[in-house]
């Protein structure tokens, strides 16, 4: 079976691209609003957070809980 050249430069710039948000995280936003005559009748509002987990959690440390 033949390969396209263009195959795997698009792999490698996916996978480029898939390490690059993960490393340094990718906010996604939108909205939408659904309305008739004018007349707004639902709002929605969209933001995801993509990153890995380590860099998310980087400086979350826990501290241990103060005793009475």
């Amino acid at each position: 079976m033949a390969r396209h050249p263009h195959m795997d430069q698009e792999q490698i710039a996916l996978s480029e691209m898939l390490d690059r948000i993960l490393n340094k995280g990718a906010v996604i936003m939108g909205e939408a609003t659904i309305s008739v005559a004018d007349v707004d009748l639902i709002y929605l509002s969209l933001r995801v957070l993509v990153s890995s987990i380590d860099k998310a959690l980087r400086g979350t440390e826990t501290y241990p809980e103060e005793s009475p």
